[in-house]
């Protein structure tokens, strides 16, 4: 679209916006409905730790999302004159899982407790006997349980309760819904009725500890929808809430609120059976749609679904880049000292392109990123730790290795057990992410330590933003119209322009020496957790 008909679409309010808030950044993207974007906006914000808890202040997530959005109005009126009026239809993203549970009149009665915190190992363990289905600890469903076990007085107080998406699009439509990816992080679905489990919700029910309270866990759960399906309008309330110079008009089509993993399977155009999209980030996940059920219940694979409801096997692992950012601070700062400024960007396309002189071993180098907690390797808090012998190969190029090594490491042990156990294959991944940006380093890395193709995707680095923009348009068809998986190969996937990498066989056979150190160094970093 050229300038004048960009114009005239956003006059008639053609548009359709996407909002994410990531673990790092709050990001809201404004697109034509031929998906190119219009404007952006974003927010930086970081997750706390108090009292034990890993949580974000709701004060943060409204002044995040109307900060990113006060950009876009801005850039749209600096660009086209015009002021930002009217949208058609909006779609809201976050990190899936956690907990925010609310009372009958509305009130937040825990801080929210997000995907990071490894709290609830003996509820999910309790639910993943009852259920024999895999409940991860960053359910929704586990905190809830932990909070019982803990005989944590708001539980009889709760009314409601619901993931970051769905607390936000509650709050701009007053529609208690979530989309079905994003809900099959709350609670186990049924893939024949696409909403949560009923033989798992009368099992929960009929649990000792669960009967002394007078809610049923289905009527404070979200509604599930499916991607297409209409979950609302923006309220005049909801739209104040947006924009609070007060310019925007209520009314717009809302898509129902998805979790980031679905966004990312979307932005990657992975949602078709047998495909897989990997996300890297402050958290890393693998996500491959299955055709066939798993044979067996594993605890390090999630089975979650698509934005249209089809089962996906995942792999979560909690600490993947923020390690790394906090040496290239380090780095930053000396630098710094010699009175040398150095941009973001140029600072780490200096660390990764060191890395492209390491030994593919790292040099016998070790690094556990542990920020928090990591279920795939058992570790119940974060003590980052960095480990060599003597005889190492203590270099620049070998350190920037190991961290990149293990930035993808649990990732690694998750993904062996679909390949070993069960035979599970996809013949390449696409990739999104920050660690990807540089030069391909990360994606070469990420190869070789999976040991299969892997693509960027141009679209890819629109992120999750963009995705829940072209879920906001989806919606505008609807899904009886066309199913998700042929409107975005035929409607927003048409040109692709991406980039494979293939495994390099040295650098496949480095990352094996390096894992079996890296596991076989485990009881370190367990006595690091017990001792500092």
């Amino acid at each position: 679209m050229n300038l004048v008909e960009t114009s005239k679409a956003i006059q008639q309010g053609n548009v359709s916006l996407g909002i994410e808030l990531g673990s790092t950044r709050i990001k809201a993207v404004l697109i034509s409905n031929n998906f190119n974007i219009i404007a952006s906006g974003s927010y930086v914000w970081e997750n706390q730790f108090k009292n034990g808890i890993w949580t974000y202040s709701l004060k943060d997530v409204w002044t995040g999302i109307q900060r990113s959005y006060a950009q876009i109005a801005a850039d749209v009126q600096g660009k086209y004159h015009i002021p930002l009026t009217k949208i058609s239809a909006i779609g809201v993203s976050a990190m899936m899982h956690g907990y925010l549970a609310f009372s009958e009149n509305g009130t937040l009665l825990t801080p929210f407790r997000t995907w990071r915190n490894n709290i609830t190992e003996s509820a999910a363990e309790e639910l993943t006997q009852l259920f024999q289905f895999n409940i991860p600890q960053r359910w929704s469903i586990a905190h809830l349980y932990q909070a019982i076990l803990n005989n944590e007085p708001h539980v009889n107080e709760i009314r409601y309760i619901t993931t970051l998406a769905g607390y936000v699009h509650w709050k701009l439509t007053g529609e208690k819904v979530l989309g079905i990816g994003d809900a099959s992080g709350v609670f186990p679905i049924d893939n024949n009725t696409g909403t949560y489990s009923a033989l798992f919700m009368d099992k929960f029910s009929k649990m000792e500890n669960v009967l002394r309270y007078q809610w049923y866990i289905g009527d404070i759960l979200p509604k599930v929808l499916k991607a297409g399906s209409p979950a609302g309008t923006l309220t005049q309330e909801g739209a104040q809430l947006l924009d609070v110079s007060g310019h925007l008009q209520g009314g717009s089509l809302m898509a129902p609120p998805e979790g980031d993993a679905g966004t990312g399977m979307v932005s990657t155009n992975s949602v078709r059976k047998r495909t897989g999209n990997i996300s890297v980030g402050t958290s890393a996940f693998s996500m491959i749609v299955l055709d066939k059920p798993l044979e067996k219940v594993y605890r390090d694979i999630d089975i979650v679904a698509t934005p249209s409801g089809t089962p996906v096997a995942m792999v979560h692992i909690n600490n993947c880049s923020s390690d790394i950012d906090a040496w290239a601070n380090i780095f930053k700062e000396f630098a710094e000292r010699l009175g040398v400024d150095l941009r973001v960007d140029r600072l780490y396309e200096t660390l990764f392109l060191a890395a492209t002189k390491a030994d593919s071993d790292a040099g016998g180098l070790i690094n556990y990123s542990y920020l928090s907690g990591e279920n795939i390797t058992k570790m119940p808090a974060g003590r980052p730790l960095f480990v060599r012998s003597p005889n190492s190969s203590f270099t620049l190029a070998n350190f920037i290795q190991a961290h990149l090594y293990a930035a993808f490491a649990p990732l690694k042990i998750g993904m062996d057990i679909l390949k070993t156990e069960e035979q599970i294959n996809v013949d390449v991944f696409v990739a999104q992410g920050g660690l990807l940006k540089t030069h391909g380093i990360g994606q070469q890395v990420l190869s070789n330590v999976l040991n299969i193709p892997v693509t960027v995707m141009s679209t890819a680095g629109e992120g999750g933003a963009w995705g829940m923009a072209v879920l906001a348009v989806y919606c505008k068809y609807g899904n009886e119209q066309i199913s998700l998986e042929d409107f975005l190969d035929q409607e927003v996937f048409t040109h692709p322009y991406s980039i494979t990498l293939n495994p390099e066989a040295n650098g496949v056979a480095g990352y094996e020496e390096f894992i079996k150190k890296y596991q076989a160094g485990l009881p370190i970093e367990s006595m690091a957790i017990q001792c500092v």
